[in-house]
């Protein structure tokens, strides 16, 4: 009976030292992956920050296109100068509501 708890016991204690040994483990997996994980979102920012840039000079590209007389732009320049001019009214219909 004694010999049985001994054994039992045994088996509990490579158990719970497997148990740590899994946990320890684990805990620096999860330090990788956070770390993994930062250097992924800051890629994804600069990647993100990088689109923008390109998208603005894609645009500012069409624009330039435009006003050189390039005919496949033409409604873009349009559009623009409409965007514009909505732009500078609301800006004289808030100057003349607020009295200036």
């Amino acid at each position: 009976m004694l010999q049985d708890l001994e054994n039992n016991f045994s088996e509990l204690e490579k158990k719970i030292l497997n148990l740590q040994k899994n946990y320890q483990n684990l805990n620096e997996r999860l330090t990788e992956l956070n770390t993994e994980h930062e250097e992924l979102k800051k890629k994804y920012d600069e990647e993100r920050k990088k689109n923008q840039v390109l998208a603005e000079e894609q645009k500012n590209i069409k624009l330039y296109s435009a006003i050189s007389g390039n005919p496949e732009h033409n409604r873009l320049m349009k559009n623009h100068i409409n965007r514009l001019v909505k732009e500078v009214d609301f800006c004289i219909a808030q100057l003349q509501n607020s009295g200036l």
